[in-house]
C-alpha cells in the first residue's frame, strides 16, 4: 500500500503526516455497511500491517454520524435467505475485520458523533483509543434484531473495556449506552464537543505518530496477546518486549536527547 496514493472505493481515505484517516461515508442512511465495505475495511487494515510510513490511524464517519451498522437492505435482508455455510463465510468475514484492527501496529483512534450501533459499537470497541461527543448514542443492537450479542468478538472485548455486569446488560437488552455513561464506564476515552471532534483526534494521532512508534507497536501486540497469559507469563513476554525495544534507535535518540535537554524526535527504528 501507498498510502498517499490509496483510493478505496467503499469509505474516505486520506493520509498526512503519518496519519491516515478512515471515514465511513454513507451520510445519507448513518453511513452503515455492506458486504463490501466490511471486506475493504478488513483488507485495508490487513494491509497496514505492511505501511510503514502509516503511524496512526483514526476511524470516524462523515456529516455528524458513526456508523448506523449493517445495512437493513443490504446486508441484513440477503442474510434471512441465506444458508449455514454462506451465513458461517458472513461471521468470519465480520470478525475477520476485528481481528484485522486489532492485529495491525498502528494505534486506532475512533472519533465517533452521533449514531454508532450494530456493528458500528463494534468498530468503535475494536479501536485502542475512543472519542466522542456529548450526542453519541451508542448500542450493541445484535438482540434487538433477534440475535445474540456474541457478535464480532463482542463478548471478550467489551467486558474487558467496562465490565462483565455492564457488558453483560448492553448484550442482552441492545440498550442505547449514553455518552456519559460510556465515559463513566471507561469505553470513551473522553468526550468532547462536536465541532472539536475532529481536531481532538487528529491531535492524539499526531502525538502517536510523532512518538516511538516501533515500541508503540510492541505495546499494542502485548496488549492483546497477555489477554491470555498468566501474570508470570505475562511478565517474562514483556521482559523479552521490553529488550527488544531497548535495541532501538529511538531509545538512545530519548537517551541523548534526556542529557541534552531536549525534547526527543522519535523515527520509529
Amino acid at each position: 500500500m501507498n498510502p498517499a496514493t490509496f483510493a478505496p472505493q467503499h469509505f474516505l481515505w486520506s493520509f498526512a503526516d503519518g496519519v491516515a484517516t478512515v471515514t465511513l461515508n454513507r451520510p445519507e442512511k448513518k453511513n452503515p455497511l455492506t458486504f463490501e465495505s466490511y471486506a475493504e475495511l478488513r483488507d485495508t487494515f490487513r494491509t497496514l500491517v505492511f505501511a510503514k510510513d502509516v503511524k496512526a490511524v483514526v476511524l470516524t464517519g462523515a456529516e455528524g454520524n458513526f456508523s448506523s451498522g449493517g445495512d437493513v437492505r443490504e446486508i441484513i435482508g440477503p442474510l434471512t435467505e441465506m444458508d449455514m455455510p454462506a451465513l458461517l463465510d458472513f461471521t468470519r468475514m465480520t470478525g475477520d475485520l476485528v481481528k484485522a484492527i486489532r492485529a495491525c501496529p498502528q494505534p486506532v483512534i475512533t472519533a465517533v458523533d452521533g449514531i454508532c450501533v450494530g456493528a458500528g459499537a463494534i468498530l468503535a470497541m475494536a479501536s485502542d483509543l475512543r472519542l466522542a461527543t456529548p450526542q453519541a448514542k451508542c448500542a450493541f443492537l445484535f438482540n434487538k434484531v433477534g440475535l445474540a450479542g456474541c457478535d464480532m468478538g463482542a463478548c471478550a472485548i467489551l467486558p474487558r473495556i467496562i465490565g462483565q455486569g455492564r457488558a453483560s446488560e448492553l448484550l442482552f437488552t441492545g440498550r442505547t449506552m449514553s455518552a456519559e455513561e460510556g465515559e463513566r464506564w471507561g469505553f470513551w476515552n473522553r468526550l468532547v464537543e462536536p465541532d472539536a471532534l475532529a481536531g481532538e483526534a487528529a491531535d492524539w494521532a499526531a502525538r502517536l505518530a510523532a512518538g516511538p512508534t516501533f515500541a508503540n507497536g510492541v505495546t499494542k501486540t502485548q496488549l492483546n496477546a497477555e489477554w491470555d497469559m498468566g501474570i508470570d507469563q505475562a511478565i517474562e513476554a514483556e521482559a523479552q518486549a521490553q529488550a527488544i525495544c531497548m535495541q532501538t534507535e529511538d531509545f538512545k535518540r530519548a537517551y541523548r536527547a534526556f542529557i541534552a535537554k531536549e525534547k526527543p524526535v522519535f523515527e520509529g527504528n
